[in-house]
């Protein structure tokens, strides 16, 4: 088993320029150390429903209401202005920015225990399997004990190919005595995944999940 960085074609060049956007490392860097309101806080307004700052402090009130602890109203402000500015964007653009950002969360979370071990954007390769087309979204690269994820902003991201990539890489690492996590980390309910997966057919039994709710478990 041997990793290889993802080929530069126009795709993975122009979603470098998403990835690079100081609004993804900004927001990023909020959510790592959000609560879990304050992360479903993000999710409701990058969803772009609306933009009335006002309607969504008026949503959140354990947030931004009086009793709110002052230092969490702060970050709670700091992460609604990050959103806004994500929901501002066009469709399209917002949809890659988002799917970046679980990405940079994940990848941020990850290299608190694996520093610079942690890997974005690469490949996995075994000796007579022909190589995945798609690049593995984070990894983490440590002999003995690597790790593969893939990341999606919502349950809907859950797909038979998702998860027979994800199962196919653990099973060929087997096969060559090596030691490959495998997960998702979806940036939605774990209630919503789990009712996802529950009608996938695809296996999915040894791959671990990540919602919004348990992020920090990346780090820990």
């Amino acid at each position: 088993m041997r990793f290889q960085d993802a080929a530069k074609d126009a795709r993975a060049v122009v979603y470098a320029g998403i990835q690079a956007d100081p609004l993804v490392a900004r927001a990023a860097a909020l959510l790592a150390d959000a609560t879990v309101a304050q992360r479903v806080l993000a999710r409701a307004v990058m969803n772009g429903e609306t933009t009335d700052p006002d309607a969504w402090r008026t949503t959140f009130p354990t947030l931004f209401g009086p009793d709110a602890d002052p230092a969490q109203r702060e970050r709670s402000e700091a992460i609604l202005v990050a959103s806004l500015e994500v929901a501002d964007r066009g469709e399209q653009v917002r949809s890659q920015v988002r799917g970046a950002l679980v990405e940079e969360i994940t990848a941020q979370l990850l290299r608190r225990r694996s520093g610079p071990l942690v890997k974005r954007e690469r490949r996995i390769l075994f000796d007579g399997v022909p190589a995945e087309i798609h690049p593995y979204d984070v990894t983490v690269e440590r002999p003995g004990g690597s790790a593969a994820l893939d990341c999606k902003w919502g349950a809907r991201g859950i797909n038979a190919d998702v998860l027979h990539q994800l199962d196919d890489a653990r099973a060929h690492a087997a096969d060559e005595s090596q030691s490959l996590t495998v997960a998702l980390v979806v940036y939605d309910a774990a209630r919503s995944c789990k009712v996802r997966l529950a009608r996938q057919t695809a296996p999915h039994a040894k791959t671990g999940l990540i919602s919004l709710e348990t992020l920090e478990r990346l780090s820990g």
